[in-house]
């Protein structure tokens, strides 16, 4: 466990997995709500002596994710404007407000957007990824999302997804199957265990740019 603070702004349905999945990885978790007052509130001002002054701020991760995404990209800037060096991950709806995001100040932005799907709550939910989310949040991971069409399915031999050692054989962790229809499933959700993987299928994938790279050229081509 690091000694760094964990510092979450925004009371949502990502605040508390978000919460869940990272408490092991920080000395300790707070959650601040959007409010005029009470104990760990905050209300967008620009005045951040309380943050300061209760915390080191050069140890601590500011989580930033409100819904409204005009407040969420107002609240990076103003904790940018006041922390110089503080490490901020920010959520992003859209391609617009990641780059928003990311004008504003923002140290890492996360996508919600439907490319990756209610993917990140339910990756949030899942034990085997909590490592990998961990390393996703730092600026200088080398670790990546992208999306792989497959053309080929015969590769697979008729098989489920969650059959295959996919981190072992592959080098990467697959998240979820988005299928010709755009429907989408968790790939150890009940449906993706009877969903065997035929071509058209489109994985969402965790891993590292050569190992993406890799299993892109064994089984078909990248969606951008």
């Amino acid at each position: 466990m690091s000694e760094t603070n964990a510092l979450i702004f925004g009371l949502n349905d990502f605040t508390y997995e978000i919460e869940k999945n990272i408490s092991s990885h920080y000395k300790n978790v707070y959650i601040f709500k959007l409010a005029k007052d009470g104990e760990n509130s905050f209300d967008l001002s620009d005045d951040w002596d309380d943050l300061s002054n209760r915390f080191e701020i050069k140890d601590c991760v500011a989580f930033c994710v409100l819904e409204d995404m005009a407040e969420n990209i107002f609240l990076t800037i103003s904790l940018r404007d006041s922390f110089k060096d503080l490490t901020i991950v920010s959520l992003a709806n859209d391609k617009e407000s990641s780059e928003k995001l990311s004008l504003a100040g923002a140290t890492r932005v996360l996508p919600t957007t439907q490319t990756t799907a209610n993917v990140i709550v339910e990756m949030l939910e899942k034990p085997i990824v909590t490592e990998v989310l961990h390393d996703i949040l730092y600026e200088k991971s080398a670790l990546e999302i992208a999306q792989i069409k497959i053309e080929d399915h015969s590769r697979f031999d008729g098989k489920y997804p969650s059959d295959i050692e996919w981190s072992r054989d592959h080098g990467i962790i697959v998240i979820s199957v988005v299928h010709e229809d755009m429907s989408r499933e968790f790939i150890y959700s009940s449906k993706a265990k009877h969903h065997i993987i035929k071509s058209g299928d489109i994985f969402v994938v965790v891993g590292f740019d050569n190992d993406i790279k890799e299993f892109k050229k064994l089984i078909g081509s990248r969606c951008e």
